[in-house]
């Protein structure tokens, strides 16, 4: 027969921890970037392969900002988004967040539903391009929760050991 503290030792390593803190979110992100690097350079060879037979001289790069170089960043954008809200929805997880055992879920405890993670992923965007300000903000949250967490109703748990 189990004691009391026996079993709220087990209910409390079955759930989750708390919502995971700053540091834990970047180690994922930086982890999350050679899958990412690795889309991006399949993008990047399609794009010059397009552009050197789309009739411009073999050894012409893509000029900065013209419109080969904002498609081609869209589509890295897209592919990103693709990689992230996949995986989100799959298990609740990138490959950058299964080392350090984090788990995204809806704060309502519903199935994630893909617009909500696309528009988790375009405020994150957002957040990352003014200097992560976004992310910055889980330090002054009381409920540790970032900018796109607040948007798209999710949060971002560490699971225990198992």
């Amino acid at each position: 027969m189990s004691s009391p503290a026996t079993d709220a030792a087990h209910v409390a390593a079955d759930t989750p921890r708390p919502r995971a803190l700053l540091l834990w979110r970047l180690l994922a992100m930086i982890y999350d970037a050679l899958p990412v690097l690795a889309l991006w350079m399949l993008a990047g060879t399609a794009f010059t392969l397009a552009y050197t037979f789309s009739g411009h001289a073999q050894r012409d790069n893509i000029a900065p900002f013209s419109a080969w170089q904002w498609l081609l960043w869209a589509v890295c954008w897209a592919m990103t988004g693709w990689y992230a809200t996949a995986s989100w929805r799959r298990g609740g997880q990138t490959l950058g967040m299964r080392p350090w055992r984090l788990k995204l879920e809806s704060r309502d405890g519903t199935p994630l539903r893909r617009g909500q993670l696309w528009l988790r992923f375009a405020v994150a965007t957002l957040s990352l391009l003014l200097g992560g300000l976004g992310f910055w903000w889980a330090l002054v949250d009381r409920q540790r929760l970032t900018w796109h967490d607040r948007a798209s109703a999710t949060q971002l748990l560490r699971m225990p050991k198992r």
